[in-house]
């Protein structure tokens, strides 16, 4: 912020409540800070720290219980907790305008995009009728959505969630506002997509000179667009300083734990990842000393008795820590490695075994006279798995990975190709061939939520699958196995007779692995398990499947989005594309040193220092009609004649096999990972 300039934002010891019947939950206590023109702040930390809830408060958008109970908020010297409501509506059109997490929560499902865009227009005397209609379709062509006349007649479920999310930035920075709020808009969004936005938010700030108030879990996404973090716990900034100084050097043990958390390309295959054990302090009556205290590597005798202003620690930059009040830095977390697992012998028979593995799903007929189309979702996959190994498979949305994941463990019956598993040809095996096999073959879905009984509690949960396969003679015994399951994956004995939705999100999906492992599994198909998790949550659930790989010989099946997850976590990766593997090879080999340029395109893409990012013309071709030749050569940098020939997936070092006519040709700018 320049000096003498006036801030386009400036939040005073803001205090937002929850009154409950139990009393007043603080959500926001207490949290201060300036944003200036054309300036990025970046907020960031745990589900249920106070990111959405300030954000909520900033933009007055509230509702019961929900009440803001003291502080200021001041946009251009404008108090906006004194503004009527005709002045609050004026405001959040033409000068302030926030995106949400989903974006299916902020369109209108039943109505066209283009109506909808347009609408914000005119509803604030922007420009009117056709005028309004050729503006919305600029916006939308801004943002980067493709043929943007079509939105015309195209409904909200037409378009791809990246999509989606350009739409609400088109409505949000239709009226050129001064103030962009960005509420988790990237979460659970591919890489490629994650980078398209966070791209697009970096360009209204560049060339609108619109002050963004970016709000994520990941430190990651945060680096990539803002100058400035704030660190929030507990309802309570924690940490604020230049984003780089927090990403290189944080100075309160909280934000210490969330950089270290997040795994990177460079993280060696098989490193634990530091997590912070514990949960947050109940907002109904916090801790008298450091509310981080509980939790703390670091804390000192004082941090249980005295609760810390935020301090100015260094120049620039201010840390609510005892710790860290004198200057000192915080150490480097210990590297510590997952135990070993028994290699498989070379010769040793494939515990899994795939080879020209086919999925066709037919569509209904749109009409009497209209041909059956057939989506293409997997077309000739082959794979090798052995005991004890992990194997990722990464690419964008719609490339087949979860499909891969339902034939292998057999929810979808294969249209073409072999199948085997520990011996056993399983492609087309009947339900009754398959029951021996399933208590062996196990799988742990994206969202626990949606494959819980919500009306079972964990202990019948977890004792059904062992009763149903006849593991135990009684409940007495399952009772005790439950015990032990939970034990495993770190829950207490005592919430056996919780249900689902008593549980956090990072808990429930602990229940879903404990449940896959209840029948003794030797291979775990791992569908996006950590996707919407948060960065600490990640890491713990990470943590323990590491260990228990170690400790119980499993191999892993295991699809995501996140490149640096799967370096991480796995020995092996195979990178799909349009429901082909176009890379193919062991993880550390393949994300340092990419030979096709879709993988370079999805390397680059990983928020974080090294890499200029490598833009890809358009989104993937539909699986309804596969191009001709190779898959890629529509949206390849460097596609040459050649390209029109499908190449093979070839071996072009030992180990390593890549579908390219020419592998290694492309790097991308400045790469340096």
């Amino acid at each position: 912020m320049t000096k003498g300039s006036l801030p386009v934002l400036e939040v005073e010891d803001l205090r937002t409540v929850f009154l409950t019947d139990a009393g007043a939950v603080r959500a926001v206590d207490g949290v201060s800070f300036t944003v200036g023109p054309g300036e990025t702040l970046g907020i960031v930390g745990e589900s249920g720290s106070g990111k959405t809830v300030t954000a909520l408060s900033l933009m007055r958008l509230l509702e019961e219980p929900a009440r803001i109970v003291g502080g200021s908020i001041r946009f251009q010297g404008r108090d906006v907790l004194a503004m009527r409501p005709d002045e609050l509506r004026d405001w959040r059109g033409n000068h302030a305008a926030m995106v949400f997490q989903d974006p299916m929560t902020g369109l209108n499902p039943v109505l066209r995009i283009l109506p909808q865009v347009s609408e914000h227009i005119v509803s604030h005397g922007r420009q009117r009728g056709a005028q309004a209609r050729r503006y919305a379709i600029d916006m939308l062509r801004r943002m980067g959505v493709p043929s943007p006349e079509r939105a015309a007649t195209s409904f909200p479920h037409q378009y791809s969630g990246g999509m989606r999310q350009r739409v609400m930035l088109a409505i949000g920075v239709a009226n050129d506002p001064v103030l962009l709020i960005a509420d988790e808009p990237t979460t659970a969004l591919d890489v490629t997509i994650q980078a398209q936005i966070l791209d697009l938010l970096g360009g209204l700030n560049r060339e609108f000179g619109t002050a963004i108030v970016l709000i994520s879990h990941d430190l990651g996404v945060i680096g990539a667009v803002c100058r400035r973090v704030a660190v929030m716990y507990a309802g309570e900034i924690v940490e604020e300083a230049a984003t780089t100084s927090v990403l290189n050097d944080p100075r309160h043990p909280y934000a210490w734990a969330l950089v270290n958390a997040v795994p990177r390309l460079d993280t060696p295959p098989g490193v634990r990842m530091t997590s912070i054990e514990g949960s947050p302090p109940d907002a109904l009556s916090s801790p008298p000393g450091c509310r981080f205290a509980p939790r703390c590597p670091f804390k000192v005798p004082k941090c249980d008795t005295e609760h810390p202003p935020l301090m100015e620690v260094a120049p620039g930059r201010r840390a609510r820590c005892w710790v860290t009040a004198d200057g000192r830095h915080l150490p480097q977390p210990m590297a510590a490695i997952a135990g070993s697992v028994h290699a498989a012998a070379a010769e040793a028979p494939p515990l899994l075994q795939a080879r020209g593995l086919v999925k066709h799903f037919p569509l209904r007929k749109t009409s009497f006279f209209g041909r059956r189309q057939t989506t293409h979702a997997v077309n000739g996959v082959d794979l090798t798995l052995l005991s004890g190994e992990s194997l990722g498979v990464v690419g964008e949305s719609g490339c087949g990975k979860s499909t891969l994941a339902r034939l292998i463990t057999r929810l979808h019956e294969p249209t073409a190709g072999s199948l085997r598993f520990a011996g056993h040809e399983i492609g087309h095996a009947t339900a009754a061939e398959m029951r021996p096999l399933r208590p062996r073959l196990q799988m742990v879905f994206q969202d626990p939520y949606a494959s819980l009984n919500p009306r079972m509690s964990v202990a019948d949960i977890l004792a059904e699958p062992l009763l149903a396969h006849g593991r135990v003679a009684s409940r007495n015994q399952a009772r005790a196995r439950v015990i032990e399951l939970m034990d495993m994956v770190g829950l207490k004995a005592e919430w056996a007779t919780r249900f689902p939705h008593e549980f956090s999100g990072g808990q429930r999906q602990r229940v879903s692995i404990a449940r896959a492992l209840a029948l003794e599994p030797e291979l775990v198909v791992a569908d996006e398990p950590v996707s919407a998790l948060d960065v600490n949550v990640r890491a713990q659930v990470l943590n323990l499947m590491l260990d228990l790989r170690a400790r119980l010989n499993l191999s892993y099946l295991f699809i995501a989005h996140d490149l640096a997850v799967v370096r991480s976590f796995c020995d092996h990766v195979a990178v799909m594309y349009l429901g082909r593997f176009v890379e193919e090879g062991p993880a550390i080999d393949v994300l340092s040193h990419p030979l096709h340029p879709y993988t370079v395109a999805l390397t680059s893409a990983v928020p974080g220092p090294g890499y200029e990012r490598v833009v890809l013309a358009g989104e993937p071709p539909s699986a309804l009609v596969l191009p001709s030749g190779c898959a890629f050569r529509g949206r390849c940098p460097v596609a040459r004649d050649a390209c029109a020939e499908p190449p093979s997936l070839a071996e072009v070092a030992p180990g390593r096999r890549v579908a390219c006519h020419f592998p290694g040709s492309f790097t991308a700018p400045g790469s340096s990972r």
